[in-house]
């Protein structure tokens, strides 16, 4: 729908005619959750997409992987031509633009992922778009905003105990997104409480499906992984292997599976050089 809204805003949040009755990461249920909601939306800008971006006849949208493939590709100048670019979590770009290009619409993050300084691997009006995978990410967002003192509990990784980013910029993504990516794309349970560990969508897959519900033409590039038994770095930046992701609560292999689908019924592409 040319309609959709992708982000949470307090005016439309809180007035609701029904409740969510799920918990993060694919509701807002609970009182703690809806107060820290409530004081993050209410410092942030609930603007929308900029309107040059809302007023486009056709959108065409790229969502760019952080995956190994991407190192030579030699596609920065024709990713830089497409209305929206999507990139994901501290995915750098200064020193990678003739693979990855330079153009940046919104960067799909949470706590563990971001970088302390935004503004070294985006444009000024890069929209930062939180996904709220569980209460600490809000929390976290909430005592960067005020400038409160910093819990360390409840992640896997120290997320930046200060961010530098453009309060104006920052959205909070809709959880109905990441519920639709579970049930509709990759068909996996919702959690339950017999669950040890529930399994979420990554950002990657969750950015491709918001492109869906938000773009005309949706490309993607940078995607997959290598085989578990090879050595070869994941990303197209840094060291890290497969087993840095053995304890990850993603199934790799289900949302290939689920990209597959998408590719072969022509609602994305993947973009490769001309």
């Amino acid at each position: 729908s040319r309609q959709t809204q992708l982000f949470l805003k307090l005016k439309d949040y809180f007035w609701q005619e029904h409740p969510s009755t799920l918990a993060l990461p694919y509701g807002m249920k609970g009182s703690a959750v809806e107060l820290l909601l409530l004081k993050v939306l209410a410092i942030t800008a609930n603007d929308e997409i900029p309107a040059n971006i809302v007023n486009l006849e056709c959108r065409t949208c790229v969502v760019i992987g952080n995956s190994f493939t991407n190192k030579n590709s030699s596609l920065g100048s024709l990713i830089n031509k497409y209305d929206v670019v999507m990139r994901l979590n501290n995915a750098p770009v200064r020193g990678y633009e003739d693979d990855v290009g330079n153009k940046t619409t919104m960067r799909f993050f949470y706590p563990e992922s971001a970088s302390h300084d935004p503004k070294l691997h985006n444009e000024p009006d890069t929209l930062m778009v939180l996904v709220p995978f569980k209460q600490q990410d809000l929390r976290w967002l909430k005592e960067i905003l005020y400038n409160e003192k910093r819990g360390r509990k409840g992640f896997w990784r120290p997320p930046p105990q200060f961010w530098l980013g453009d309060v104006s910029k920052i959205r909070v993504l809709d959880p109905h997104f990441i519920r639709q990516t579970a049930e509709k794309l990759l068909h996996i349970p919702l959690p339950s409480r017999s669950q040890k560990r529930p399994v979420n969508p990554t950002t990657g897959i969750l950015a491709v499906f918001v492109a869906l519900n938000y773009c005309d033409v949706v490309h993607i590039v940078g995607f997959g992984y290598p085989n578990s038994s090879q050595r070869q770095p994941i990303h197209y930046y840094g060291y890290d292997t497969m087993t840095s992701m053995k304890n990850s609560d993603h199934d790799l292999n289900h949302e290939a599976k689920a990209l597959k689908r998408l590719q072969d019924s022509g609602a994305i592409s993947h973009l490769h050089a001309e």
